[in-house]
């Protein structure tokens, strides 16, 4: 199709999981009336439907806002290049991680796509498309301070987000290296934690931190699991539910690999 929703951006009003029980989502078989297609949404056709899609609000370089107020990243183009290779349509709506994970469950979207790492444990409640990045894990302190190595956290305060693989190397090795852990709802509230002297460091997928000390964030990566954390991201619908979405997702997905769009989207982002 020559004009698709999957090209609109969607910047987020939603900052929890209350907000997002409570915001007004359309029923998965709907769309929302800021994003209209002028479909009709509600047929049972797959082609007429709208699936709304959850996300997080800043992931960079997977998804954020750029200096022009547009939402952006890895995440954002790659569904938007897959949509229109598919020819389907959805509404991307920017939740938060943790948000946007409830939306699904509560029947309130259709999919998520956010950085997400497939695990054993999601793969019990989630059925995931095929990996579309390799990602791991690290924590990172604040440049130039006394933190420069894991050693250094002992009676110390790290800063995690809520539901992440990162959170979940934090809480394997908190015993070994005595710290305690406080949760955040977004990368950015960590950051800020760490840069204010409120946490000794925070734990986040590696890509993302290597992105933002690139771009001068204040941080420095302190110590990496690339093992057992290590772990790829997939598009995720509720277990059983959607499957055509999936068919759709991995299809585009090899597609635009195949043509060379997949690694010029990377590329854009994440330059050699």
């Amino acid at each position: 199709m020559s004009s698709s929703v999957s090209r609109r951006q969607f910047l987020s009003v939603a900052g929890g999981t209350a907000a997002v029980l409570g915001m007004g989502l359309v029923g998965c078989n709907g769309s929302d009336t800021s994003a209209s297609t002028g479909s009709d949404a509600s047929s049972d056709d797959a082609s007429d439907k709208t699936y709304i899609v959850a996300t997080d609000t800043t992931f960079a370089p997977f998804e954020f806002t750029n200096d022009a107020n547009e939402f952006v990243g890895i995440d954002v183009d790659l569904l938007a290049a897959i949509a229109a290779d598919q020819g389907f349509k959805y509404d991307l709506q920017s939740l938060g991680f943790d948000a946007a994970v409830a939306a699904l469950e509560a029947g309130q979207a259709d999919a998520v796509i956010a950085g997400m790492s497939i695990t054993d444990e999601r793969k019990e409640k989630y059925d995931f498309s095929d990996p579309y990045y390799e990602s791991y894990v690290c924590a990172a302190a604040k440049d130039g301070g006394d933190v420069t190595s894991l050693d250094n956290l002992s009676g110390q305060t790290v800063a995690c987000k809520t539901g992440t693989q990162s959170a979940s190397w934090a809480e394997s090795i908190k015993d070994e290296y005595g710290f305690t852990i406080t949760y955040f709802d977004s990368s950015d509230m960590m950051y800020q934690d760490v840069l204010t002297g409120n946490s000794a460091a925070c734990f986040e997928d590696y890509p993302v931190m290597a992105y933002g000390v690139a771009q001068g964030n204040g941080l420095t990566i302190i110590g990496t699991d690339d093992t057992d954390y290590a772990s790829p991201y997939g598009f995720a619908v509720l277990k059983g539910q959607n499957a055509e979405l999936i068919e759709m997702f991995n299809a585009g997905l090899k597609n635009i690999q195949d043509s060379g769009e997949y690694d010029e989207i990377v590329a854009k982002y994440l330059e050699a």
